[in-house]
């Protein structure tokens, strides 16, 4: 049995700490005290009540390290690594984004950071209490096959890819179509507007280009299928990004379109859909 911390109680981190407490030894570092997590999964209500700590100095090594705050949060995120590294620990960043290494470098050793995708739809309705509206998967390099054994009790599917960089510029090119949504405050359904939808067509190619660059397989085709798969999802569901505007909280706009216009610029590609999309909704708050 591993020893696990979850850094962050939110939608993600409340659900994954949730459900390896089922059968492992998990700590949950928090901003505030908790009680328990309870988290409406597909398979039924679960409840856990992991050790949680809310005070860095608190934290004691252990054998695997999960970080799954919003990006902008890495930073304290990073607050709970001297406490909970030790000679063997590896750091999974369960986060946005392509730069899953880049946010903890100087801090951690690359060869012992794990990036891993994750797609699980989950809402946090209030502290340690969140609705998983999908079972799941989440997906690291080969190599990590220790990090996919940690949920081999649980239904969420993870697993292992050759391609890592592939795969995380293609969730990338479905997250950057999500800046239409926070702009205009209209869930899923708005792009059933043609206009919109050549617009998320442009955001998409453009982060086509600059993941080709980065040595991702970004086929012409990926801008419409992400334009097929928001037209088919629930025309009423909003992504984190929408759902951070509604709430007032931050929002993860540089991992999900200014990276794409900061990449963009290093190797000449022009992004001005995304830097202007990105602009727009920063103004907006």
């Amino acid at each position: 049995m591993s020893r696990i911390a979850v850094i962050g109680a939110g939608a993600i981190g409340g659900t994954v700490a949730a459900w390896l407490a089922q059968k492992q030894e998990v700590i949950l570092c928090a901003r505030s005290p908790l009680v328990d997590l309870e988290v409406e999964t597909p398979q039924g209500t679960i409840r856990a009540t992991p050790r949680i700590l809310t005070n860095p100095s608190d934290a004691e090594p252990v054998d695997w390290i999960l970080a799954a705050t919003k990006t902008y949060d890495s930073v304290s995120a990073a607050a709970w690594l001297p406490g909970l590294m030790g000679p063997k620990t590896r750091l999974a960043v369960l986060q946005n984004g392509v730069e899953h290494r880049e946010r903890f470098a100087g801090i951690v050793a690359n060869d012992r950071i794990v990036p891993a995708i994750v797609d699980i739809p989950a809402e946090r309705s209030a502290p340690g209490r969140v609705l998983q509206r999908r079972t799941g998967t989440i997906l690291v390099p080969e190599g990590a096959e220790d990090f996919v054994a940690l949920f081999a009790d649980t239904p969420i599917a993870a697993s292992t890819t050759a391609d890592f960089v592939t795969a995380a510029w293609r969730k990338l090119a479905i997250n950057c179509a999500g800046v239409v949504n926070a702009i205009t405050l209209r869930p899923a359904e708005v792009a059933n507007d043609p206009a919109i939808a050549d617009l998320i067509r442009g955001l998409v190619a453009e982060c086509c280009a600059v993941g080709r660059s980065q040595g991702a397989d970004m086929p012409d085709e990926v801008p419409e299928s992400v334009v097929a798969q928001m037209r088919g999802s629930d025309s009423q569901s909003v992504n984190s990004l929408h759902a951070d505007r509604l709430a007032g909280r931050p929002m993860e706009l540089d991992a999900r379109n200014g990276v794409i216009v900061r990449l963009g610029a290093q190797h000449g590609i022009s992004t001005p859909l995304n830097r202007a999309c990105a602009a727009l909704l920063a103004a907006a708050v």
